[in-house]
């Protein structure tokens, strides 16, 4: 089984994107490359002011054919300092069943540490649903004027992961430093935490194993912004001895199977 922890639908503002709609997505690069489900977030979300709107699009249109039912896991996206907040979330948990929140402080203009951060992720926690931080969206450097122009590195969201240390984490596209320091190194090592494959940071993907383990870590496309295969290839690439089958199947499937309690 093949299952991509980091894919969206929807619009980016800046850069025209194909493959972009369940449809699309379902039709053109899973059946294509093999990938049985993938979880999913409306990137629209990322620029609306109201985020709520990016989740009912994202609900309708899985809810728009059976067959995206069966193949797509939806990820809502929250604001935690837009009005409202807490009843989204609670519409996307229980009416439209999504199983997990992504957030982007940098895009919504809050700092990770606010105090209604925190309580979303406890939220999140309480119903045993990851919290997905994307650690970027497109590369600054080719960018619109209009994009912001600051990226995280893995050592940004650690102070979270200290703070709330028994939530779920998904950290995606790491594209940037993996560089932390003894403590951070710990702190990440206890944390029920995924990073996917997606983001260039997992070049060393070698490295990084030897340090956290195959549990930590799940294929990712970050699509429609990155190519489709090189998440999948830094697994498949792999030799025997820095990656049994197990450790494999772990990273392909199993990891994200666990996440999400399914």
């Amino acid at each position: 089984m093949l299952i991509d922890s980091n894919a969206y639908i929807g619009h980016w503002p800046f850069r025209y994107r194909r493959f972009n709609t369940c449809k699309a997505l379902l039709d053109k690069r899973m059946e294509e490359f093999g990938v049985d489900v993938s979880l999913i977030s409306n990137l629209d979300g990322i620029y609306y002011k109201n985020t709520q709107k990016a989740n009912e699009e994202l609900y309708r249109e899985i809810n728009s054919e059976q067959r995206f039912k069966d193949r797509f896991i939806p990820f809502a996206i929250i604001n935690p300092i837009y009005n409202g907040w807490k009843d989204d979330f609670e519409v996307c948990r229980k009416q439209y069943g999504m199983k997990g929140i992504r957030l982007y402080p940098k895009y919504h203009g809050y700092d990770l540490m606010n105090t209604h951060c925190i309580e979303l992720v406890k939220m999140a926690r309480d119903h045993g649903m990851p919290v997905a931080f994307t650690l970027r969206i497109v590369d600054t450097r080719p960018s619109s004027w209009h994009d912001i122009k600051e990226e995280w590195a893995l050592s940004d969201v650690i102070p979270m992961i200290r703070e709330v240390p028994d939530a779920k984490y998904m950290i995606l596209n790491v594209a940037n430093s993996t560089n932390l320091d003894e403590e951070e190194t710990a702190i990440l090592k206890e944390a029920d935490a995924l990073l996917d494959t997606s983001g260039r940071g997992m070049n060393n993907i070698t490295e990084l194993l030897s340090t956290y383990g195959a549990e930590k870590f799940a294929f990712g496309t970050h699509s429609p912004i990155l190519d489709y295969c090189t998440g999948l290839l830094r697994i498949e690439s792999l030799y025997e001895e820095e990656a049994d089958q197990n450790a494999i199947e772990q990273m392909r499937s199993q990891n994200i199977l666990d996440h999400l309690e399914v």
